[in-house]
């Protein structure tokens, strides 16, 4: 009496592909809502808040006045305001020191944001102070 175990029936094999497929796809697909880079650039304004903010995981959150519309007689202009996050120490300790003046941030955009992270999708990972 033989006993054939190098001979797997042909469903495992294909349950064993499928799998490894859908793992694949599923690795694709976080990456891609949570790590890939889809904007990149710079965002210049009035630093008017920064702050460490969190119950479970501290981020560092800062809102950005990027200026406004309006400027019609008799109308007040409405400003309009970027939230952004941080995860850079050295950045964040910089920008603790800047509430109130002109900055341009440079950031990263990604589609959903990992909760130590921060809370927005907007990663600001370098400034330059702008004059007045």
């Amino acid at each position: 009496m033989s006993n054939d175990t190098g001979n797997k029936p042909k469903w495992r094999k294909y349950l064993n592909i499928f799998l490894v497929t859908l793992l694949l796809i599923a690795a694709i697909a976080i990456y891609f809502t949570y790590f890939f880079t889809y904007s990149e650039g710079n965002r210049a304004g009035v630093l008017i808040k920064f702050s460490k903010k969190g119950y479970v995981f501290k981020t560092y959150e800062g809102e950005l006045n990027v200026g406004g519309m309006g400027n019609l007689p008799n109308t007040a202009q409405m400003n309009q305001i970027w939230l952004f996050s941080v995860s850079n120490q050295a950045v964040a300790d910089s920008l603790m020191l800047l509430e109130g003046k002109k900055v341009s941030l440079h950031y990263n955009q990604v589609e959903k944001p990992l909760p130590w992270n921060g809370e927005t999708t907007s990663y600001v990972d370098g400034f330059k102070v702008l004059g007045n």
